[in-house]
């Protein structure tokens, strides 16, 4: 992936999007590495009996897909500087889910080119189900030593 520099982005641009297939067996994997105990991510009985209609995406695994898009977009040159994620709605295993951004602003602040991003997920069912925005650094090409 060529390197992405601060100039190389405008206000406007969509960020790559990326695309996730959760599995109940994803979810049972990501409850436990992250000592999860909530049911309602694994037991699908007891997430319905809850009244979801089953088991759910964890959100800190969808804001993790988040930050799996923009590490993807700014590559290893770049930095995420701040990250925040709203939950509105509920993924589930078997959806097909987007992660998806775009920029909205830029700025110059002592030399640090930083990037302002609005970001989401979205599924084929409800449409967006996280809404997000990050604040991104990238290296400006004038003072980027080869």
């Amino acid at each position: 992936m060529p390197k992405l520099f601060y100039e190389d982005v405008q206000v406007g641009m969509e960020i790559p999007v990326l695309c996730k297939h959760p599995t109940t067996n994803q979810l049972v994997k990501w409850a436990g590495a992250t000592l999860d105990p909530a049911r309602i991510h694994y037991d699908k009985d007891h997430a319905q009996k809850v009244g979801l209609p089953g088991q759910i995406v964890h959100g800190l695994l969808k804001c993790q897909w988040l930050i799996q898009m923009l590490t993807d977009w700014i590559g290893n040159d770049g930095r995420i500087r701040s990250i925040k994620c709203k939950y509105v709605g509920m993924d589930l295993p078997g959806d097909t889910i987007e992660c998806a951004g775009k920029i909205i602003e830029k700025s110059n602040q002592d030399g640090t080119g930083c990037i302002e991003c609005e970001i989401w997920l979205s599924n084929q069912r409800q449409g967006k189900t996280t809404l997000g925005s990050a604040i991104i650094e990238l290296p400006i090409k004038t003072k980027y030593v080869y």
